[in-house]
């Protein structure tokens, strides 16, 4: 069942697990709709809404049709830095940088329900304070070079099951493809955030399924 308002914060956070496709800057909403869906048939979990370059007016039309979409699926939809604009579409939740915010202060806007992630970097006290906060989740990266943000900061692998005492979801991010995704999950994770592995890729539901079995199989390990 699709998250809704009656569903709870820690029904919603469980269902952050596997695939989390988190998408690329692209301008056409149709054309990006199309993807998604194609990441969410191929095994995504999740859907985080990513665009650092389009105007207000066409991220609210993107977002808003995005929202639209992994409610028919049945997927949890996150909007990427921006609060209000999660609440506007009436997204499941929001994730915050380190520019974005408060989480207790999302909290008051989004109200008791949505997700809040947090990203964390290569930063085990941050996440600590975050999960104190309020945080939902916490994302640590980049764990792999990422063509998305190459001179980001670098974390461990290790740093994933460290983080597993927090008690929030854990989220690997950063140059994860269908090579490195059952590490992540295998280090500790419960889900692997991705954008070009899934979304540069030309069969994008064939790229997605991949990763998503890299994670159930290393999952599956994990638990037999």
């Amino acid at each position: 069942m699709h998250a809704t308002v009656t569903d709870t914060r820690a029904t919603r956070s469980s269902r952050l697990r596997g695939l989390y496709a988190v998408t690329p800057d692209l301008a056409d909403a149709a054309q990006l709709r199309e993807r998604v869906d194609a990441a969410i048939t191929g095994g995504a979990q999740a859907v985080q809404y990513r665009n650092k370059t389009a105007a207000r007016e066409q991220r609210v039309i993107q977002a808003r049709l995005l929202a639209e979409l992994c409610r028919s699926r049945d997927i949890l939809f996150i909007v990427n830095d921006d609060v209000e604009l999660a609440a506007e579409v009436g997204a499941d939740g929001v994730h915050l940088g380190r520019e974005d915010g408060d989480p207790q202060v999302a909290r008051l806007i989004l109200g008791p329900n949505p997700v809040i992630g947090v990203s964390c970097y290569d930063d085990l006290a941050r996440a600590r304070a975050m999960a104190d906060a309020g945080a939902d989740y916490v994302a640590f990266g980049s764990l792999f070079p990422s063509s998305i943000k190459p001179d980001a900061t670098r974390a461990s692998l290790d740093l994933l099951g460290r983080a597993r005492s927090l008690g929030v979801r854990i989220v690997g991010i950063g140059g994860i493809d269908a090579e490195n995704a059952a590490a992540v999950i295998e280090a500790g994770a419960d889900a692997v955030a991705v954008i070009n592995a899934v979304f540069a890729a030309d069969d994008v539901e064939s790229a997605a399924r991949e990763i998503a079995l890299a994670c159930d199989r290393a999952e599956r390990d994990e638990y037999d």
